[in-house]
């Protein structure tokens, strides 16, 4: 499994904080080295990791057991500039909703931070967490995929290729994704 390396303009706050969510999470799961949990981090924490851009409060992961998250498992920080912050798991992330590859969790990258034990992260590869967010393509999903492109971490061609393999097993209408695919491939492609 490939490792990812936590982009250097990552907020190293935001590094610090999701470290503590997670450590905090382990203990509340009563996971361990020997029956460790497993992650798959997508949304704008993955992002954040690859890219430094657009930290996000609450935090979109899937799990490998069914897990309830305490509704007071949230870490207060202050961000590089000095906010105050916090970070949280969001409790109404679904995958069901979103496109996603069939292989998206076997691809996704391993995410290591110091002083977690007992959790495997794995945060979906860049071209995956793109895919993840075609079927809602607001705004803020656009310019997302647009940033991965302009770190070159994702093309035109990869994310089409994805996507269109993703689409089988898409619950929905696949026609406006279809039409978000189109229009972001555009913009990478305008981004040469």
């Amino acid at each position: 499994m490939r490792a990812l390396k936590i982009s250097k303009r990552a907020d190293p706050a935001y590094v610090q904080a999701f470290s503590s969510l997670m450590q905090r999470l382990v203990q509340s799961a009563g996971a361990s080295a020997n029956a460790p949990l497993t992650l798959y981090l997508a949304g704008g924490a993955a992002l954040h990791f690859y890219t430094g851009a657009r930290m996000t409060d609450d935090v979109d992961a899937a799990f490998d057991r069914k897990l309830l998250i305490p509704p007071d498992l949230v870490v207060i920080y202050r961000d590089s500039e000095g906010n105050a912050r916090s970070v949280y798991f969001d409790v109404n992330y679904n995958e069901a909703y979103a496109l996603l590859h069939q292989d998206a969790h076997q691809d996704a990258m391993q995410l290591k931070l110091k002083g977690v034990e007992g959790a495997r992260i794995r945060v979906l590869q860049p071209v995956d967490l793109a895919v993840s967010k075609l079927a809602r393509f607001a705004e803020i999903d656009r310019k997302d995929i647009q940033r991965l492109a302009a770190d070159g971490l994702i093309t035109a061609d990869r994310l089409r290729k994805r996507a269109e393999e993703a689409i089988a097993d898409y619950v929905g209408n696949p026609g406006p994704v279809r039409t978000s695919i189109d229009i972001a491939c555009r913009d990478i492609e305008r981004l040469r």
